[in-house]
């Protein structure tokens, strides 16, 4: 997979402000607000900076903590996970693979079969729904 690199004022004339904050300044919206974080979508959820596929609706949940919350993503290649000590906590960061985008957080507190909770900004995702049958 080729990485897309752009500078900080490419990605700002393509993002919108509340993306660029989310996404290159490894931000959070607050919760509750996302357009996604209820599961009732189907189709497959895309970073919003590279259009890398990240997540299918079908592993989506709802985890009551006010983000889309995923149990796994779409293939073990998609994400990069990093440690995450900034505001005293400690976590685990995710990242888009392709362009580094924060997305996010994985928690190990999710349901089966993984039991891992991503926890992903809404604004880092682009939906792709999926064709009507």
């Amino acid at each position: 997979m080729k990485k897309v690199e752009k500078s900080q004022e490419q990605w700002r004339e393509k993002l919108s402000d509340e993306q660029f904050r989310v996404c290159r300044l490894a931000g959070t919206e607050r919760p509750f607000t996302g357009e996604y974080h209820l599961p009732q979508f189907k189709g497959v959820f895309h970073c919003v900076c590279c259009e890398q596929p990240l997540f299918d609706a079908q592993h989506q949940f709802d985890a009551g903590c006010g983000w889309p919350s995923y149990w796994q993503a779409i293939n073990e290649t998609a994400l990069t996970e990093h440690a995450d000590t900034s505001h005293g906590m400690q976590r685990v960061e995710v990242v888009c693979s392709k362009c580094d985008a924060h997305l996010g957080h994985v928690f190990p507190d999710g349901p089966a079969p993984t039991g891992l909770r991503y926890c992903i900004n809404s604004v880092a995702m682009r939906l792709e729904p999926a064709a009507a049958d």
